[in-house]
């Protein structure tokens, strides 16, 4: 079954709408607080059609990133206690606990132990939504949490839109020809991470 090569000549057409850079931007936004598509589906057809404006439209998604990743940090800071009744009942309550706990004594050892705990993590092809919200529950101070979102998203969507611009065509090639198993693939390593959280530590 073809999944992602679909949603890529999609985001193609999308590239090439005269409000591409606006819904880069809400892409960028929405997808660290809540959405569940990272936007380098998005930046990377834009940077094959425009690759001259590769620096603007990296730098478009990583401001809006960063802005939504404050909004995700205040949301999981605020929010987790409405939450709680609900992953009490659902069992996760106590397993959520003891992972927060251990990340908040991670991060009162030395602000910046959290810094490069986020900035290693913005390696993984994980959606930047669950760090930032596991940041705000967690506390993680601000400015390493700002910090390590502009470094861990910045690295990533920098490099996409560099390498794409100097590789043009034959990038968007290689992208059509292996979109379906690099999105697979993703899924795959997702699934192993919620596996091993869930069931193995």
């Amino acid at each position: 079954m073809k999944l992602f090569k679909p949603l890529y000549e999609r985001a193609m057409k999308w590239s090439q709408h005269p409000k591409a850079e606006p819904l880069l931007a809400v892409l960028s936004f929405v997808e660290a607080i809540i959405f569940p598509v990272m936007p380098e589906v998005m930046l990377g057809p834009m940077v094959l059609a425009r690759p001259h404006r590769w620096a603007r439209f990296a730098s478009v998604s990583l401001v809006f990133s960063v802005i939504g990743a404050l909004v995700g940090y205040a949301l999981g800071h605020y929010a987790f206690e409405w939450v709680r009744p609900l992953l009490d009942s659902l069992g996760w309550l106590e397993r959520i606990d003891v992972q927060v706990a251990e990340l908040r004594e991670i991060a009162s050892q030395s602000p910046w132990s959290a810094f490069w705990l986020l900035v290693v993590a913005g390696f993984l092809p994980i959606p930047l939504k669950i760090f930032t919200w596991a940041s705000g529950i967690v506390g993680v101070p601000l400015l390493p949490f700002v910090a390590s979102m502009i470094v861990g998203r910045g690295k990533r969507v920098y490099l996409l839109a560099g390498v794409i611009r100097i590789a043009g065509p034959k990038a968007e090639a290689a992208l059509h020809r292996w979109i379906e198993w690099i999105g697979w693939a993703m899924l795959g390593v997702l699934a192993i991470a919620i596996v091993y959280l869930k069931f193995i530590r």
